[in-house]
């Protein structure tokens, strides 16, 4: 089976911007962190506000993580106690910003509307938008997961525009068949879509088919 798990030599990274959803972006790494040879995770300034709020503690449902706040609080810490490397959305001279170093495979999760409007049209001015151009380029995969209710015309047309260019979009929509029981339950339904879309194993949730294989 191709799972990047089974090589471990997958450099992954993780784009979150402003969008809604940082709790899918918390849970994925989590699966992450011990399936590939790195995680890079950089924020959009958005995205660093969003998760603050929706991962606090008072606000959030019990998760058994809080790497995105960790790595937000203490970015050293981060870099020194896991896989995990920072990379500020300004930095334009990182390696992920040239096809010659690009990650293996990229996701941006939460990816807002403005985001995914300025890849489809190949505006590049941050460091997610670059790296996502340079996956395209490359041809490698760039995963991007829109957290969005409802699309307007213009949503539609400039997804449409990024799955024609090579993306794949994997909008954040819950199934509800593996009868799920807790929030966590629905996020992880999400987030086992994207390790799919990786190729990566997970027990999240059992396949729909499993009792007839």
């Amino acid at each position: 089976m191709n799972q990047l798990s089974e090589q471990n030599t997958s450099r992954v990274l993780v784009g979150i911007t402003g969008a809604s959803g940082t709790l899918i972006a918390e849970r994925l790494i989590a699966q992450l962190i011990p399936k590939v040879s790195r995680i890079y995770l950089c924020f959009t300034d958005a995205g660093k506000a969003v998760a603050q709020f929706e991962l606090n503690p008072k606000r959030c449902c019990k998760v058994p993580s809080r790497i995105l706040l960790d790595a937000l609080r203490n970015p050293a810490e981060t870099e020194k106690t896991t896989n995990i490397r920072l990379f500020r959305n300004d930095d334009l001279f990182t390696p992920v910003a040239s096809g010659t170093a690009a990650a293996t495979h990229m996701v941006i999760v939460p990816s807002s509307m403005g985001t995914i409007g300025r890849i489809a049209h190949g505006v590049s001015a941050n460091l997610i938008e670059r790296a996502a151009d340079v996956m395209l380029k490359q041809k490698r995969p760039l995963l991007v997961c829109p957290r969005e209710s409802p699309f307007n015309t213009i949503h539609l047309r400039n997804m449409l525009e990024l799955s024609q260019a090579g993306a794949h979009l994997i909008p954040m929509m819950p199934g509800f068949y593996h009868h799920p029981q807790t929030i966590l339950d629905t996020v992880d339904f999400c987030v086992g879509r994207i390790l799919e879309s990786l190729k990566i194993s997970h027990e999240l949730y059992r396949p729909w088919t499993e009792s007839r294989l």
